[in-house]
Formats: C-alpha cells, sequence, structure tokens
C-alpha cells in the first residue's frame, strides 16, 4: 500500500504511560465533579497509544486520525497514581486500522474498548478542514 512503510499486522502493539495530576481530573476537564482521572484523559491516553503504533509505519507526507472510539470507564483512579494504556492492532482494512485499547492504573484495569483509526495524507486532511474556513 503506498501509505504503508511496511505491513501493519495484527498483534502489532504499543503502550503510554501518564501521571494523574489535578489537570487531568474529570473536575478540570469539566467531565463531572471528582477529582479522578477524567474520562477524556484515559479515552485521549488510549488514542495516543494506537497513533503513535502507527507513526513508525507510515510513509512521509502521511498519519492517522481517529474515527471512532468506544470505551468503557470502569474504575476511578486518584491524583498521584500513574495511567498506562495498550492498543493492539487487532484488524487492517486498507487505510483503516482497528484496535482493542485498554487502560490500567497501578491497582487494576481502568477501562477498555474498541478504536478506529484511518490513514490519510496530512497536507490533503488539513486544507479539507482549513477549507471550512
Amino acid at each position: 500500500m503506498d501509505f504503508l512503510k511496511k505491513e501493519i499486522k495484527v498483534g502489532l502493539k504499543n503502550t503510554v504511560k501518564e501521571q494523574v495530576w489535578p489537570k487531568n481530573t474529570a473536575k478540570v476537564m469539566g467531565s463531572g465533579c471528582m477529582e479522578v482521572y477524567a474520562t477524556p484523559a484515559m479515552t485521549c491516553l488510549m488514542e495516543k497509544a494506537a497513533a503513535e503504533a502507527l507513526e513508525p509505519f507510515m510513509e512521509e507526507g502521511w498519519t492517522t486520525v481517529g474515527i471512532s472510539i468506544n470505551v468503557q470507564h470502569t474504575a476511578a483512579t486518584p491524583v498521584g497514581l500513574a495511567v498506562r494504556a495498550e492498543a493492539e492492532v487487532t484488524a487492517v482494512d486498507g487505510r483503516k486500522i482497528s484496535f482493542k485499547v485498554r487502560a490500567f492504573d497501578d491497582k487494576e484495569e481502568i477501562g477498555s474498548g474498541t478504536h478506529e483509526r484511518f490513514a490519510v495524507m496530512s497536507e490533503k486532511f488539513m486544507a479539507k478542514a482549513s477549507g471550512k474556513l
């Protein structure tokens, strides 16, 4: 495929981590009133794991964008703990790449779900987006 340096295989995994600070709590991010890790922060970390997994495979001028995400946030994480998100490729269908995503704090799994990304030409994508102005 013209957008890939090498084939993306099912089973490809990536993990990213971050600390829970006041800035990524539900209270500060506006997704609730509690001082625990926010669902939008968890979702973003899951997307980051998937996006970073694919970047080394993209030809110059190509990247991926998120097109769907379906996650459950199943356990609260207080400020001070670390969170890690894992993304694993489950399918490759042309330019669409599907992932299983999971998140954990220092004690347990805190969320899981699915995520899809689509390979795009960066310049063409941004030109179309900027055309809305």
